[in-house]
């Protein structure tokens, strides 16, 4: 083993290359002298490209793209990258970017994947995106991640709750709950976009309100406007008469800040936890937020709203995201079992007069015979 341990000292690496044998000691840990040997053989199979390229560390990266991440993403999607970033920092975190390497990335990976094959995919998409962000800027020179491909995953059917379980949801809720999902269920947006919605956004006027989203190429913030349903406006409108003028926010609360320990308010970042116990409370199945916006375009569609509609409302750039929302079959879906029950039967039916014609003439035969 070229990295080992010795008692009272701690780990050291020592391997022989080239007919020359290289060695440091001691390190605190074997993921130190295993980093320390990675580098140092680096070095000595390229040396001038080890002289050329940058030493940016892995380290520094991380807090750069997570800076990108900060100012042109929601908070959310910081916050999913960080908790991730955590992990990969315990890896690699002092180690040049030059040497993290595939077969080290492909290590993790693997054992990412002991908790699910999703998990592991969404570590190798959001490292990828990160050296991508190096490359751009000129930080690295090449990305460990190309050539790695996603595990396959066993994807399912999502639950969709049928509307009756989404109504007794939103009656046994709280009038403030009440109201976040009935806006929710009446402009079919995603949580991020209802918890972004200030008064600016609501026009009764126009009867319209415009939701902004980052789900857009790029991370742009992007406008959509949803026509306001009667439930909807009256809703809003009941809010508005009754809101703190000083407070922008259609939806906020206040709360201590995880960081300085003072009490604040804002916008809602998150709400997880209320669904769950709702939806024990109801005594319905349990569904997050997002699938009452399935539900919601399943309603369309079954309805027979137009597809390229019903992708403006979700705000969805592609058709094929659209699809995935529909869980239910179209009518032609339905025609073609329909055909094909139909030419089943007609089968079955032909092939039973074949046989009992088959079995007359035989019977005729034997009697001839005797």
């Amino acid at each position: 083993m070229s990295v080992y341990f010795k008692k009272g000292k701690g780990w050291r690496y020592d391997f022989t290359l080239n007919r020359q044998r290289h060695t440091e000691a001691w390190f605190k840990t074997k993921r130190e002298a295993a980093q320390a040997e990675a580098r140092r053989r680096e070095e000595i199979l390229n040396p001038e490209e080890t002289a050329q390229t940058t030493d940016i560390t892995f380290f520094d990266l991380l807090n750069e793209h997570l800076d990108h991440i900060r100012l042109g993403r929601s908070e959310r999607h910081y916050k999913e990258y960080w908790y991730m970033a955590r992990r990969w920092v315990k890896e690699w975190q002092n180690l040049p970017c030059r040497i993290v390497n595939r077969p080290m990335i492909l290590e993790f990976v693997r054992k990412r994947r002991k908790v699910s094959s999703y998990t592991a995919n969404k570590e190798i998409r959001y490292l990828r995106a990160t050296f991508n962000y190096g490359l751009k800027m000129g930080l690295v020179n090449s990305n460990p991640l190309d050539g790695i491909d996603f595990f396959p995953v066993e994807k399912r059917i999502k639950y969709v709750p049928p509307l009756e379980d989404i109504w007794k949801v939103i009656s046994i809720a709280d009038r403030d709950t009440k109201d976040y999902l009935t806006v929710l269920q009446e402009t079919l947006g995603r949580t991020s976009e209802i918890n972004r919605l200030t008064w600016d956004d609501v026009d009764f006027r126009s009867n319209q309100i415009v939701l902004y989203t980052r789900k857009k190429k790029g991370g742009h913030l992007t406008p959509r406007h949803v026509s306001m349903t009667s439930l909807l406006r009256e809703t809003l409108k009941r809010r508005f008469d009754e809101r703190d003028p000083t407070k922008p926010w259609i939806f906020w609360h206040r709360y201590c800040s995880s960081k300085t320990g003072e009490w604040k308010e804002g916008p809602f970042i998150e709400r997880k936890r209320i669904m769950r116990t709702l939806c024990r409370k109801a005594g319905v199945k349990y569904f997050r937020f997002h699938a009452i916006r399935h539900a919601g375009a399943s309603l369309l569609e079954n309805n027979n709203v137009p597809i390229t509609a019903i992708q403006k409302i979700l705000g969805h750039e592609n058709r094929s995201t659209t699809e995935i929302y529909l869980h239910t079959l179209g009518e032609a879906e339905r025609l073609a079992m329909v055909v094909f029950e139909r030419a089943r039967e007609k089968s079955h039916t032909d092939s039973h007069t074949v046989s009992a014609t088959k079995s007359k003439g035989s019977d005729r035969s034997d009697l001839t015979l005797h």
